[in-house]
C-alpha cells in the first residue's frame, strides 16, 4: 500500500491507492479517434476488456481487422496483440455500455462560432443515458474528451439523468478522467503517465475510476471535483501552447534587431536551472524546454482549439484571458515569418518551384490538423509558385482534404530536395536532417526556409531560419 497525494477531494483529506484482487472495470470506450482507439488498445494492454465505439462502420471494421486507422507508433503492435481476445469494436453502443462498469466519452470537441462544440459530447451523453435504463448494475460514466470546466456536471450528466430515468450518484456515477497523450508518441504517455487526473461527483465514482490505472502507482495521482479536472487538462495546454508563442515573439524580435539568433537565444535560456536542473551534478533537460524553440507555428488538434476554447470560455464568464488572446494571434500570423523568406529572394513567386518538406503538424502522426503547412501551402498557391510537397506518413487523400486542393507530391525526400528551387521545412521529422548530406550533391543548390530551425546552417549554402 502507498500513500498518495490527493487534490481537493470536495475537501477530503488525503487517499491512498491500495492494491486490490478484484477483477478490473469492463470498460466501453466511445469514439475511436487518436483518444479512444489509444485508450482502448492500452487498456487491454493492461489487462482490461474494452469495447470500442463509433458510429463510422468502415473504421470499426479497420479495428476488428487489428488494422490502425491513424499512424501512432506502437498502435498496429498493440492492435495485433488484443483485438479478438481483450479489445473488439461496436457500432451498437447501447450493447457496449450494458455489456461494461465503465464508460469512457473521447468524442471530439471542435471549436467553431467562437465556442466548443458540444454536439457529439450531447448525442454520446444521450446515448449512453438511454442505454443505462435498462441496466440494473451501477455504472460510471467518464469524460475524456476535452471540455470546458462546468461542462461534465452541467450538461453531461442532467442528459444522462434524463434518457435513463435514474438519479446519478445513486444509480450511476459520472466524472471526469482528461488525457495527457501527445501524437506521435500517445501509447508511450499512456502507458507510462506523469499524473492521474480524475474528477468525480462521490468517492464511489473516484474509486471504480481508480480501478482502471492501478498499475500506475508511481504516477502522480490528483482527484478532485469534475470542473476542477475538466480545469487541469486546459490550463496544461495553454501552458504549452503559451511557451511556444513565447519563443516564437522571442525569435521574431532577433529577425528585427539583427544580428542575433533564436538558437543561441534559447540555449542561454535553456541552461537555467529552472529548465534543466542539475541532479547528482548532471544537468538533465526539462521536457518543457522542448517547447520554447522557435518555430512556425503550433497546430494539431489540441493547442489551437483548446486555447481558444478557454479564451472563449473566459469572455462568456466575464473573465477575459488577454494572455491566452495574445498566445493565439502570435500563432496565427507565424506562418507568415517563412512566406517573408521566401519574398527576400524570389520578388515574385510565380513559377517558382517550392517544395513543403512535412504536412503534419508535427513529426511522427499523419495529423494534418491545424498544421502551419495549411496557410503556407495556400498562399504559395496564390503567388502562382509551383508547389510540391513531401510527408513521410500523410497520403494523398488526406492532404488534398485539409488544404482544400491537390498538389504533387513526392514519394521520397531525394527528389523533393534535387528539384526544388526553394524548400520550405514545415514539420520536424527525423528524415528532414539528410537534408544538408542531399544539398551536397546540388550543383545549383535550392533556398532552404527552416520553419523549425531543425537544420545546421553551417551545412547550407542558401539558408534562412525563423529567429535569424
Amino acid at each position: 500500500m502507498r500513500r498518495t497525494p490527493r487534490h481537493g477531494w470536495l475537501g477530503q483529506s488525503a487517499g491512498v491507492i491500495a492494491s486490490s484482487d478484484a477483477a478490473p472495470p469492463r470498460v466501453s470506450v466511445i469514439g475511436t479517434g487518436y483518444v479512444g482507439l489509444v485508450t482502448g488498445a492500452c487498456l487491454a494492454e493492461l489487462g482490461q476488456h474494452v469495447i470500442c465505439v463509433d458510429m463510422d462502420e468502415e473504421r470499426v471494421a479497420m479495428v476488428r481487422r487489428g488494422e490502425s486507422p491513424i499512424h501512432e507508433v506502437g498502435l498496429p503492435e498493440l492492435l495485433a496483440r488484443h483485438v479478438g481476445r481483450r479489445l473488439d469494436a461496436t457500432t451498437d453502443l447501447r450493447w457496449a455500455v450494458q455489456s461494461t462498469d465503465v464508460t469512457l466519452i473521447t468524442v471530439g470537441t471542435p471549436f467553431a462560432d467562437n465556442q466548443i462544440d458540444l454536439r457529439f459530447v450531447r448525442q454520446a451523453a444521450a446515448q449512453i443515458g438511454r442505454a443505462l435504463r435498462t441496466k440494473a448494475s451501477y455504472h460510471v460514466v467518464a469524460v475524456k474528451s476535452t471540455v470546458v470546466p462546468g461542462t461534465t456536471d452541467e450538461t453531461v450528466l442532467p442528459i444522462i439523468e434524463r434518457e435513463s430515468g435514474r438519479r446519478a450518484g445513486s444509480d450511476f456515477g459520472v466524472g471526469v478522467n482528461p488525457e495527457f497523450l501527445t501524437e506521435g508518441q500517445a501509447v508511450r504517455d499512456f502507458l507510462d503517465p506523469d499524473r492521474i487526473v480524475i474528477g468525480a461527483i462521490d468517492d464511489r465514482t473516484t474509486e471504480r475510476l481508480t480501478g482502471l490505472y492501478r498499475a500506475f502507482e508511481s504516477a502522480t495521482w490528483i482527484r478532485t471535483n469534475n470542473p476542477t479536472a475538466e480545469m487541469i487538462k486546459y490550463a496544461s495546454n495553454a501552458l504549452l501552447a503559451t511557451a511556444i508563442s513565447f519563443a516564437n515573439e522571442i525569435g521574431n524580435l532577433c529577425s528585427a534587431v539583427g544580428g542575433v539568433d533564436v538558437v543561441d537565444v534559447m540555449k542561454g535560456v535553456h541552461a537555467s536551472d529552472y529548465l534543466s536542473p542539475r541532479i547528482n551534478g548532471e544537468r538533465v533537460t526539462a521536457p518543457i524546454a522542448s517547447f520554447l524553440w522557435a518555430g512556425c507555428g503550433f497546430g494539431g488538434s489540441c493547442l489551437p482549439k483548446d486555447v481558444s476554447a478557454l479564451a472563449a470560455h473566459g469572455r462568456q464568464r466575464g473573465s477575459p484571458m488577454s494572455l491566452l488572446d495574445a498566445v493565439l494571434r502570435v500563432n496565427e500570423r507565424q506562418h507568415e515569418q517563412v512566406l517573408a523568406r521566401l519574398r527576400k529572394h524570389f520578388p515574385s513567386l510565380r513559377g517558382v518551384r517550392v517544395t513543403v518538406l512535412g504536412l503534419a503538424f508535427k513529426p511522427d502522426t499523419d495529423d494534418m490538423r491545424e498544421s502551419p503547412a495549411i496557410p503556407i501551402v495556400r498562399e504559395l498557391i496564390a503567388e502562382g509558385a509551383d508547389v510540391r510537397a513531401y510527408d513521410p506518413a500523410v497520403d494523398a487523400r488526406t492532404a488534398a482534404r485539409m488544404l482544400g486542393v491537390e498538389i504533387a507530391r513526392y514519394e521520397t525526400l531525394e527528389p523533393a530536395v534535387r528539384e526544388a528551387q526553394a524548400i520550405v521545412l514545415v514539420t520536424r521529422w527525423d528524415e528532414f536532417q539528410r537534408v544538408t548530406d542531399l544539398l551536397l550533391d546540388i550543383d545549383a543548390p535550392p533556398l532552404v526556409v527552416d520553419g523549425r530551425r531543425m537544420l545546421d546552417r553551417s551545412r547550407v549554402a542558401r539558408y534562412e531560419g525563423i529567429g535569424l
